[in-house]
């Protein structure tokens, strides 16, 4: 054997992630497969990358370095195939990202009950009839089940409709009368940008929101409590009529970006963090 092929080194294996999308989920206002044509093409300038439909996600995942969740679609419409995954994936060992301990939306809405309890800022949510007392007096209240996602399931309700309700599965809260939506995107623990909906009644015509200092001390907030080491997360909040943000959702399963509504700058650095945190995933 020669000394120059004796010095040679084997190449670096090239991580394999099962990337899992619903590209014909029907979101209103959104459009899932655009945001994962884009992300997916960038991500294979790095990784060797498969897509496949969350209901493939079980059976296919074995052969993957790690499992990547994006926009999979709201979890109540294949519960059964999710819990299965999950299941698999954790008997496994397997790598999933988001990780799969996350204590936002990823668990169900308990969090929102477990918040308000805790007094943190957020909508406050009760979930059995003897608490109704403890929600303040509004024109409505917003009434949605635990599972729901994507505004599956929710409807508005008077006070003294509430009494009538079956409360296994529902969550209530006052409607908020606030003055706009404004989300906060994280890539592990560091923000990447922020959003918001002008107009109430449009909440899907976004546009670049630069947050306060106390915007973004909110927002963190919430991902330091959320203790998830990697993966995306978005902190989904209003603006409430005092003028102080509320929680709305904490969003760590699968949030869509919105990265069609951010400069070309922010789109490419959001990238970079993207795949940077797959990186340091990967190898922890």
């Amino acid at each position: 054997m020669s000394s120059s092929s004796a010095t040679k080194r084997c190449p670096t294996p090239i991580p394999r992630l099962l990337y899992v999308t619903d590209l014909a989920y029907p979101a209103r206002g959104r459009r899932y497969c655009d945001e994962d044509i884009h992300l997916t093409a960038r991500l294979r300038e790095a990784f060797d990358l498969a897509l496949c439909h969350p209901l493939d996600a079980a059976a296919l995942m074995d052969g993957f370095d790690a499992v990547v969740v994006r926009n999979s679609g709201p979890v109540i419409g294949y519960q059964q195939a999710y819990e299965a995954f999950r299941e698999r994936a954790l008997a496994a060992g397997t790598r999933v990202y988001n990780p799969l301990h996350g204590r936002g939306d990823m668990a169900g809405k308990q969090y929102l009950l477990d918040l308000t309890a805790s007094g943190h800022p957020v909508i406050p949510t009760v979930d059995r009839p003897e608490d109704l007392h403890r929600l303040p007096e509004s024109a409505a209240y917003a009434v949605k089940p635990k599972a729901g996602a994507d505004s599956i399931g929710l409807r508005f309700l008077a006070r003294e409709e509430l009494a009538g309700l079956s409360y296994g599965g529902l969550l209530v809260q006052p409607r908020v009368d606030f003055r706009y939506e404004v989300s906060f995107y994280f890539v592990d623990d560091r923000f990447q940008y922020a959003l918001h909906a002008p107009d109430p009644a449009r909440r899907w015509v976004l546009e670049p929101y630069e947050p306060t200092a106390a915007d973004l001390a909110f927002a963190c907030g919430f991902v330091d409590w959320n203790t998830l080491d990697h993966g995306i997360q978005r902190v989904d909040a209003c603006r409430a009529p005092g003028g102080e943000l509320l929680l709305v959702e904490l969003e760590d399963l699968n949030p869509y970006l919105s990265l069609d509504r951010v400069p070309e700058e922010t789109r490419e650095r959001f990238v970079a963090s993207f795949t940077d945190s797959l990186h340091r995933f990967l190898a922890a």
